[in-house]
């Protein structure tokens, strides 16, 4: 009967951590979209979450642990999105914009630090990029097995062109047309990648 109780007890802290995590995830993520990670403190964070600022120390090193762990979980959900995308092209390209729409700062803050040189989170964002473009990859193989894919273009290249493609016009889309729907942005973009087909 105690190890039962213990079980429960467990579950229930684990529980309670998971969405601690995520309350620190989300304003962490809302913060730093809005002013980059460099500008935002520890007690700003804790302030948004609504916890001590203890509890952010309590379950990350650091903010740049924080900030490191917000890259990976944002990375991870994007990735499983995708992969549950890879029967097809438009599936692909609907759930990366699906995904950007819903977490538009997320998009903002791997926008920054993808092309901070050297940032404090390359080595970081370079292996999330490769986990990402290796999914998309899968699909650009399949273009080009079936010819589809203009002669001499790499599987390498397209595969990041189309992801840094996905997440420019998705920003583009959030900040500078909101008006157009998921669906019209989605088309426009599946028309320019037909019309790159030889």
């Amino acid at each position: 009967m105690d190890s039962i109780a213990t079980q429960a007890g467990a579950r229930a802290v684990s529980a309670r951590t998971t969405a601690t995590k995520q309350k620190l995830f989300d304003a962490a993520l809302k913060l730093v979209g809005e002013r980059g990670a460099a500008s935002v403190t520890v007690d700003e964070i804790a302030a948004e979450a609504g916890v001590a600022k203890g509890t952010i120390y309590y379950n990350f090193a650091s903010k740049d642990a924080l900030v490191e762990a917000l890259l990976r979980h944002g990375v991870e959900l994007l990735a499983g999105r995708l992969r549950s995308a890879e029967e097809s092209l438009e599936d692909l390209v609907d759930e990366m914009l699906g995904f950007w729409a819903e977490y538009p700062a997320f998009g903002q803050l791997l926008v920054s630090e993808l092309w901070r040189t050297p940032g404090q989170w390359h080595g970081t964002l370079s292996l999330l990029r490769d986990d990402i473009v290796s999914i998309v990859r899968g699909q650009m193989k399949r273009l080009s097995d079936e010819g589809n894919l203009p002669e001499g273009v790499e599987v390498g290249t397209a595969s990041a062109a189309l992801f840094g493609t996905l997440l420019v016009i998705a920003l583009d889309w959030q900040v500078f047309q909101p008006e157009r729907s998921r669906a019209q942005v989605r088309e426009s973009v599946m028309l320019l990648v037909r019309g790159l087909r030889p």
